[in-house]
C-alpha cells in the first residue's frame, strides 16, 4: 500500500538538507571540472563489490546468485587505483551492492581518496538504520530502481513494495536521491513509469527513465505507449542532461545516434574480478586488470571507434561521451571483442 504523501521535516532538518544539497553540487562541480581538461582521467567509473542479487529480474543479465562479496582489501586496491588514475566519481552497482557486509568501508574510502561517490540499488534491503549508515560513510548519490507500480513476472522493483523504503529516504536521507524506471523490458503496465516518476517528485527526489537493451547494449525498439510514456518522464524528470533530449528521442523512435562513445577511457567498468571493459553489456574488452590499466590504455580507447555505439541505450556512458562530443575524432578502428552476457540488460 502506497504512503501519501511527503514527510514533514523540522526547519532545521530542512536547512542542513539544503546545505548537504549545495555540498554535493560543489564537490561533483570540482571534481568533473578539474577532469574536463585532461583526456586521460576517467570521469565516471562503475565499480561491482557484489555480483549476486535478492532479485531476478527477467530483463537483467547483471547478476547471480551464488557469488561471494569482493574482499575489502581488494576493493581497497581498486580504489586507490581508480585515484591514481584521477577518476572523478566512482559509482557502485552490482549485483545488489547492498549485499555487501562492508559496503560502508568502501563508500569511505571513494570519499577519502576525494572522488564523489554514489550508489545503484533495488532498495529492498533499506531500513532507517541503513540510511543512517549511508549518512555516515559519507554517500553522495543514491539511485533506486522501480519499474511498476505492483510486481509481475518481469520485475520485482515495484512501488507497492519499495513505497515505505522511499519514505524512509525522504525522511532520513543526507545524499541526494534519484528514482530511476526502465522500459521496454516487458513489464505488464509500462504507463506505471509515469506514476513511479510523480511520485518521485512528490517526495522530493529526481526522476529518471532508460530504454532498454538487448544482451550487448543495442537498441530494443520502444512500443508506441511506451513512447509516449517516456516523453511524459522527460517532462517531469531530472533535467540535468537536457543535451542529449534529441539522442534519446532517437533511441525511443528506433533511430541511430552519431556520436563518440569514450567507453574505456572517460568511463570504465570494472567486474568483480577487477577487469575492465567497455560497459556492463560489453564484458569481454578490454579486459584488462585494472591493476595494470594504464593512462596509455585510456588514450588508445579514447581515440577508438565502438562498432556499438549507433543503437546504444547504455545511459552513462552517453552522458559521460557528451563532454568530449566536439574534440578529439576517432581516428582508430573498433576492436573485436565479445560481449560477456546474452539476452537483455538494465540501463545505468
Amino acid at each position: 500500500m502506497l504512503v501519501e504523501g511527503k514527510p514533514r521535516l523540522s526547519a532545521r532538518t530542512a536547512a542542513r538538507r539544503k546545505l548537504l544539497r549545495a555540498k554535493r553540487g560543489l564537490h561533483t562541480l570540482r571534481r568533473w571540472g578539474l577532469n574536463l581538461g585532461f583526456t586521460r582521467r576517467p570521469l565516471l567509473v562503475h565499480i561491482i563489490p557484489m555480483r549476486r542479487c535478492n532479485l531476478a529480474c527477467t530483463y537483467c543479465n547483471e547478476y547471480d546468485k551464488v557469488s561471494d562479496p569482493v574482499p575489502l582489501e581488494a576493493m581497497y586496491q581498486r580504489i586507490d587505483k581508480l585515484a591514481f588514475l584521477g577518476t572523478a566519481m566512482v559509482g557502485i552497482s552490482g549485483g545488489e551492492p547492498l549485499l555487501h557486509p562492508e559496503l560502508d568501508e568502501i563508500i569511505a574510502r571513494i570519499r577519502s581518496r576525494g572522488m564523489v561517490a554514489y550508489i545503484m540499488t533495488n532498495g529492498y534491503l533499506l531500513t532507517e538504520e541503513r540510511i543512517k549508515r549511508l549518512n555516515a560513510a559519507g554517500l553522495e548519490y543514491f539511485q533506486v530502481s522501480i519499474d511498476n507500480v505492483n510486481p509481475d513476472e518481469v520485475s520485482k522493483k515495484s512501488l507497492k513494495v519499495l513505497d515505505q523504503k522511499l519514505v524512509l529516504l525522504a525522511k532520513f536521507a543526507e545524499f541526494g536521491v534519484n528514482i530511476n524506471s526502465v522500459i521496454g523490458g516487458g513489464v505488464e503496465h509500462p504507463e506505471d513509469a509515469l506514476v513511479i516518476a510523480q511520485r518521485a517528485s512528490e517526495l522530493g527526489f529526481t526522476a529518471s527513465v532508460g530504454i532498454i537493451h538487448e544482451g550487448n547494449g543495442s537498441l530494443r525498439p520502444l512500443s508506441e505507449v511506451e513512447q509516449r510514456v517516456h516523453k511524459e518522464i522527460k517532462k517531469i524528470g531530472s533535467r540535468n542532461w537536457k543535451m542529449l533530449s534529441k539522442y534519446e528521442k532517437n533511441l525511443a523512435q528506433g533511430k541511430p545516434n552519431k556520436w563518440k562513445c569514450r567507453a574505456g577511457a572517460r568511463y570504465l567498468y570494472v567486474d568483480e574480478d577487477g577487469l575492465v571493459h567497455y560497459c556492463s553489456q560489453q564484458r569481454g574488452y578490454p579486459a584488462i586488470p585494472l591493476e595494470k590499466y594504464t593512462k596509455e590504455d585510456i588514450r588508445r580507447e579514447y581515440l577508438t571507434k565502438k562498432s556499438c555505439a549507433e543503437y546504444c541505450t547504455v545511459a552513462c556512458v552517453q552522458r559521460i561521451s557528451v563532454f568530449d562530443k566536439w574534440r578529439d575524432p576517432q581516428t582508430l578502428g573498433s576492436a573485436t571483442r565479445v560481449s560477456g552476457r546474452q539476452g537483455p540488460g538494465q540501463p545505468e
